[in-house]
């Protein structure tokens, strides 16, 4: 099905309610959408894939590889991005079946699609996500979840009431030795749990850039979407190739250091070290209740996102954790081994380290524990998008479905809010508000470019 062969005036009166012209009813997602709908054992899931970056063109790549997996759609602002998109797959699937779209609701609005894949700017991320729940299709959720707290709240509410699967792009949860760091600490093998530390990348500055041309391969218009409208230059959009004949590329598109798109990597980087840290703490289900921090950010040019930070999250039951950039973390008076980066759980009898590289741990036997059958086991998943598929065809839940995310994703805002306003909140986990504090709380929430609204 091409864009051209969708009828215009459904399309639109569909997508009406996401731009903010009308609200229309939906209808209740009956008990086996939770199940992948036609999503049955024998069906493969037909897939859209929704922003094709590096991280996105990775994971298509991957669901390419599943067996159970067919994917019929791509979609990208960017027309170059978009076309590769759409030559991978048929060059994987030997054939030129594989529908391209500018338009994420274009896509989203296929009868014959069962799931999609979320990997744009983040800033966009809840709104496509809020389309996709609506029309029943089950999500693959790049982090962070996006552009403010109640955006995450409201992405939250729909994935529950239209039953779909939810799985996160925490991929760390289905690392083995991110779980069994996480379960040495939840049986108390390190003894009582005190203190986190979680040391992440900082966010980097850059000059302010001249106004350029807008390409006619980007539709910049949407690029932007509910963002403020901003003069156009190519390292505001830069996707992660370089211009021809450039030397030199970044490891980062640059948006994810600009506040209009991204919350900087202490949300976009963080959100990975934050997630575990929740469930090494077994804190899955709440959050901390005051927040003190500090930071440091650019003085000028196009950046404004934190360059350093430290925060300390108090939660009721005196486990803190101190969430930092990586240069940061390794001052630490309570660092070990000279770690920085990473997770490091203390206890009352020792301490355990993981990040992506491998585990550590004082006493050194922790590492060849063997745990009982009476200890606690946490959720294990081998391959992150494999247990997607799963979780679609119904075989297993998602290894970071929406709740857990949603509070490992509150405790990045929660930490930029705290250094941006310098000084102690109070936070009620239950209720999800600060305290006291209308200054803080309205910073839970940021306005959309119009049309575009949340509801």
């Amino acid at each position: 099905m091409s864009p051209s062969k969708i009828d215009r005036r459904r399309f639109l009166k569909q997508s009406a309610w996401l731009t903010g012209a009308t609200t229309l009813p939906g209808w209740i997602a009956p008990a086996t959408a939770v199940r992948g709908g036609e999503a049955s054992p024998n069906h493969q899931i037909r897939l859209g894939c929704i922003g094709l970056g590096t991280q996105g063109t990775g994971n298509m790549k991957t669901f390419l590889g599943h067996p159970e997996v067919r994917v019929i759609a791509v979609c990208d602002v960017h027309e170059t991005q978009r076309r590769l998109g759409k030559a991978t797959v048929d060059n994987f699937y030997s054939n030129h079946d594989c529908a391209e779209y500018r338009d994420f609701r274009e896509l989203i609005a296929r009868p014959d699609l069962d799931a999609i894949q979320i990997t744009t700017p983040d800033h966009w991320h809840p709104l496509i996500a809020l389309e996709a729940a609506r029309h029943h299709k089950h999500m693959y959720y790049e982090k962070p979840m996006g552009w403010s707290f109640r955006a995450a709240q409201a992405v939250r509410t729909a994935v529950h009431a239209n039953q779909v699967v939810f799985q996160f792009g925490t991929q760390q949860r289905s690392g083995g030795n991110f779980r069994f760091a996480c379960e040495l600490v939840r049986n108390r093998k390190i003894g009582r749990l005190q203190t986190i530390l979680v040391g992440v990348p900082g966010s980097v500055p850059f000059p302010d850039q001249p106004t350029e041309p807008v390409p006619p391969e980007l539709d910049y218009e949407l690029w932007l979407g509910p963002a403020p409208r901003k003069p156009y230059s190519f390292e505001r959009v830069r996707p992660y190739t370089h211009r021809p004949n450039e030397s030199w590329t970044r490891n980062y598109s640059t948006w994810y250091h600009i506040s209009d798109y991204c919350i900087g990597f202490i949300g976009n980087w963080g959100i990975h070290h934050l997630d575990i840290a929740q469930w090494g703490h077994g804190s899955e289900e709440t959050g901390p209740i005051e927040i003190q921090g500090r930071g440091t950010f650019p003085t000028a040019g196009m950046a404004d996102c934190a360059l350093t930070w430290q925060v300390e999250n108090r939660f009721a039951d005196g486990v803190t954790v101190v969430h930092m950039d990586d240069e940061t973390s390794k001052q630490h008076p309570l660092q070990k081994a000279g770690h920085g980066h990473g997770i490091l759980f203390l206890g009352t009898e020792g301490w355990v380290h993981v990040d992506r590289s491998g585990l550590d741990a004082e006493p050194k036997s922790l590492l060849k524990t063997t745990l009982g059958a009476n200890d606690t086991r946490l959720f294990k998943s081998d391959n992150h998008h494999g247990n997607f598929v799963d979780a679609v065809k119904g075989r297993s839940q998602p290894a970071s479905p929406i709740d857990p995310s949603v509070r490992s994703d509150t405790i990045a805002w929660l930490d930029q809010i705290a250094i941006k306003l310098g000084r102690t909140l109070r936070w009620d986990p239950a209720k999800e508000d600060f305290v006291g504090d209308a200054e803080a709380s309205a910073m839970l929430e940021r306005p959309l470019r119009p049309p575009w609204r949340l509801s």
